[in-house]
């Protein structure tokens, strides 16, 4: 008997017992091919002997230091290497274990930058429906996703959701892509307005909104306008690329393709390409010198944070994606998989979108490709098709709730960088096998 704790009591996992490249094993020796980096965690795939070596070589010297203590030189070189490759004005970064961590802190931070400029009223957040920014109390509270606030909804900071960028749902005919970007993008300003500007902290949004939505990229000019907005009524911009970042959509940081920078940022996921446990918090100079300016102390921390061993190993994942040229890679690798998944899927009458940036992409399913219904909730669809990806030996990562936390229902494609062609023809074999199976089940 075993005495974990899982995910979900009903549901016995098979025990993974080594990886190899973008490959995972179980006991059995069964071979799964990994579709979606965990959850777009894996981007170097499952044994890099750099990485590894990085690892040994740290514990060997320094495996922990407590930061309430210490520094470290794989923490100092890895902060040093993150900002070179930030957009213009991050400039300081705070490491912390995961993506939630790194949520918690963006949010903590951009609260006490506000009490540090004498802003005090300023403690309401704006985020999006649909969006999903970690699972502690501080991160489930932006995140727009209803079915997994649901049951903590009262121990919940306050947070008002304005409507996503969506276009595939929410685009009405006839409207440029232009035009529905600056109205997606207005509506955070009518909100702001509706709150009372002296109350908003920040709004928090992903570049390309990731498990909630399936890869839903923005439209055109929509984060400029964002970034305007903002500006204006001196609202932070926090944008999670814990899932999108780390060169997952084709440049090092998502929001690059959106031609902005934004007060905070926070990273996860690729960033330790699964190795070790590692996210980070960056944030501008000016955020940083009301702090140093003022009290001097951020009221928060972790015990292991700025771990030397998970920075030891992130500075290789960083090496690698930029100066090794992976994010070009995924960027390439992206399109290739992308044609293949609109080959194999654009006419298919269950497949009612195909979408993302770099190798994260997202496929909706329908009912019905004219009139885009959802299939209903009770056919736990994504779950089907998850299961089904599993036994034919693909890790994919299909969800329900869609559209609105419980209609829709989408599979969200995040493979290792290292994809080859072959692979790629591979995962849409499978794909399509557990779609055949779920869809006549």
């Amino acid at each position: 008997m075993s005495h974990i704790f899982p995910r979900h009591t009903k549901v016995a996992p098979p025990k993974a017992m080594r990886g190899e490249g973008a490959y995972l094993f179980d006991e059995t020796g069964k071979a799964y091919l990994d579709g979606s980096g965990g959850a777009a965690v894996s981007c170097l795939g499952h044994s890099d002997p750099d990485v590894l070596a990085a690892i040994h070589a740290q514990i060997d010297t320094l495996p922990f230091a407590h930061t309430g203590f210490f520094t470290s030189d794989a923490a100092e070189e890895l902060a040093d290497r993150l900002v070179q490759n930030a957009p213009d004005g991050l400039d300081r970064v705070y490491l912390v274990s995961g993506g939630s961590e790194a949520v918690e802190a963006a949010l903590k931070l951009a609260r006490q930058y506000m009490l540090e400029t004498d802003q005090p009223e300023r403690h309401r957040f704006i985020a999006r429906r649909q969006s999903y920014h970690g699972n502690t109390l501080g991160a489930l509270a932006t995140g727009g996703n209803q079915w997994r606030r649901a049951p903590f909804e009262p121990l919940m900071v306050e947070t008002s959701h304005i409507d996503p960028c969506y276009a595939y749902r929410l685009q009405t005919g006839g409207e440029t892509n232009e035009a529905y970007g600056r109205r997606a993008a207005d509506a955070l300003e009518a909100e702001i307005l509706r709150l009372g500007p002296e109350t908003v902290i920040g709004f928090v949004a992903e570049p390309v909104v990731g498990a909630t939505a399936g890869a839903v990229p923005p439209a055109p000019g929509y984060f400029k306008r964002i970034r305007e907005i903002c500006d204006k009524y001196g609202v932070l911009l926090i944008l999670d690329e814990v899932m999108c970042g780390m060169g997952r959509t084709g440049t090092f940081f998502a929001c690059e393709q959106d031609g902005i920078s934004p007060d905070i940022v926070t990273i996860a996921k690729g960033l330790g390409a699964g190795y070790q446990p590692i996210g980070a918090m960056m944030c501008t100079q000016r955020i940083y010198a009301a702090i140093e300016n003022g009290s001097g102390f951020f009221q928060h921390g972790h015990t292991y944070m700025g771990h030397p061993t998970a920075c030891a190993a992130a500075n290789v994942v960083v090496s690698k994606l930029t100066d090794g040229g992976l994010t070009q890679r995924a960027a390439q690798t992206g399109d290739d998989l992308r044609a293949a998944l609109l080959d194999r899927f654009g006419q298919h009458p269950n497949v009612g979108d195909i979408r993302g940036r770099g190798l994260f992409l997202g496929l909706e399913l329908v009912a019905n490709r004219d009139t885009k219904v959802p299939f209903e909730p009770s056919l736990k669809l994504s779950a089907r098709i998850k299961r089904a990806a599993f036994e034919a030996g693909l890790i994919c990562y299909p969800m329900g709730g869609t559209i609105d936390g419980q209609r829709g229902d989408h599979v969200l494609l995040a493979p290792p960088f290292i994809l080859t062609q072959d692979q790629i023809a591979e995962l849409v074999d499978k794909l399509d096998t557990a779609m055949a199976k779920s869809l006549t089940a």
